[in-house]
């Protein structure tokens, strides 16, 4: 059972600069990782909360749930969230760190990640295919974990 993930701004997909972030909506987003989930066999549930407490007590809360992996685009929070990387760190599950555009390519200050040193790798640029890929893997691991 995977938790996908979603922080602040993310509910603005296909409004907010849709030059960097295309012209799908969140609705697209989630129906589409729900899709790919059934072809992988597995429970999605997606969540996106514009809250830093809310993204921590759900990445917390996530293995007493049932869920087994977590997908994470994280937002700005990538770049100053040390409570949220700390909830990551503080939890068993994996977790991947998705952004749908390539962060490396843009502002200097979205050039670090103070997540992604404690989650199991970072998918960045790849848009919605991201999240695919995130899914992908997380099953492979968790499959291996079983």
């Amino acid at each position: 059972m995977l938790l996908v993930l979603n922080g602040p701004n993310l509910n603005r997909l296909g409004l907010r600069e849709p030059g960097i972030y295309g012209a799908q909506t969140l609705e697209d987003l989630e129906r589409q990782c729900e899709a790919w989930g059934a072809e992988l066999e597995l429970s999605v549930t997606c969540r996106q909360s514009n809250y830093e407490g809310q993204l921590l007590e759900w990445v917390q809360d996530a293995e007493e749930q049932g869920f087994t992996g977590i997908v994470l685009n994280p937002g700005a929070l990538t770049h100053t969230s040390y409570a949220l990387r700390d909830a990551i760190s503080g939890q068993t599950l994996p977790v991947v760190e998705v952004h749908l555009s390539n962060v490396d390519a843009r502002e200097p200050f979205r050039h670090v990640s103070v997540t992604a040193g404690v989650c199991r790798g970072k998918i960045s640029g790849l848009g919605f295919t991201g999240y695919r890929l995130a899914m992908e893997y997380l099953a492979e691991v968790m499959g291996a974990l079983a």
